[in-house]
């Protein structure tokens, strides 16, 4: 993709997804096997590649440096204005930055994590044209955090969500979903919920964000992410997202797939 083909993402929302592994090229074949996606190397120099479906970027999957102390997570990053400045919120609001701000190719990134440990990055520069829900980009971005209300807020008041600003992100509450819902013109970008357990021996139920990707036949998808060594959980019937599973790859990094796009929630209530 050429820099023509980038775009400036509106600041708060989500503009990526990536993942970080020991073995770039065995990562690579799982997720080929599973989701069919093929790989080109990206901007970020070397040991970074792109997924693609088609001509059409979905993912981002980057090598773990030898000796370097790092988990396997599926990222999501939000777009923001100045890295600096919102590496600095983080901290303000009991954050940590795990990496960064440090330039990357065509633009400055930072990874952190929340007060409750779920990992999240954010990009100062252009992007690959991708939204949420479209063109094979994720389905959508969840987060399972303890307390949604207080989560929103710490989100908030790094991203500036709620900020009133023309074009900017909106957060409300979704009484059918029981979720804070993050919505950006006119359409839902991330959605906040309870009941994650931070000393859950099951990584599925500590505070994270999932990440969803949509898939036309689950249990084929499902039968060949345990061929190519991958575990999987049982299928769960969601009345938003259809029928879905949660998948870890051989490395650890944990990702959902599910059969429906979850409909918009309606407009923020608070």
């Amino acid at each position: 993709m050429t820099a023509a083909e980038q775009t400036t993402p509106v600041h708060g929302v989500p503009c990526w997804v990536s993942l970080m592994t020991p073995d770039l090229r065995a990562t690579e074949d799982f997720y080929t096997a599973v989701l069919g996606w093929t790989f080109r190397s990206g901007t970020l120099g070397k040991g970074f590649s792109v997924a693609h479906v088609g001509t059409v970027p979905v993912a981002g999957i980057g090598q773990i440096a030898p000796g370097l102390p790092a988990s396997v997570n599926w990222t999501p990053y939000f777009a923001v204005d100045d890295v600096d400045a919102a590496a600095g919120r983080v901290r303000e609001r009991g954050g940590t930055i795990a990496v960064g701000p440090i330039r990357l190719g065509p633009g400055r990134g930072a990874v952190a994590a929340d007060r409750e440990g779920a990992g999240f990055g954010f990009w100062e520069g252009r992007t690959p044209p991708w939204l949420l829900g479209r063109d094979n980009a994720p389905a959508s971005l969840e987060l399972r955090t303890s307390h949604a209300f207080d989560a929103a807020i710490f989100y908030a008041e790094i991203f500036g969500w709620a900020s009133e600003e023309p074009g900017g992100c909106e957060v409300g509450y979704a009484y059918a979903q029981d979720a804070v819902v993050v919505r950006q013109g006119g359409r839902t970008v991330a959605t906040l919920r309870g009941g994650g357990d931070g000393a859950s021996p099951d990584p599925r139920l500590r505070p994270r964000w999932h990440v969803r990707f949509l898939v036309e036949d689950l249990e084929a998808v499902t039968e060949a992410a345990r061929r190519a060594g991958g575990a999987v959980s049982p299928p769960v019937d969601r009345p938003a997202d259809g029928t879905e599973s949660v998948i870890s790859d051989p490395y650890g990094g944990i990702f959902t797939v599910c059969t429906h796009l979850a409909p918009d929630a309606p407009g923020p209530s608070a």
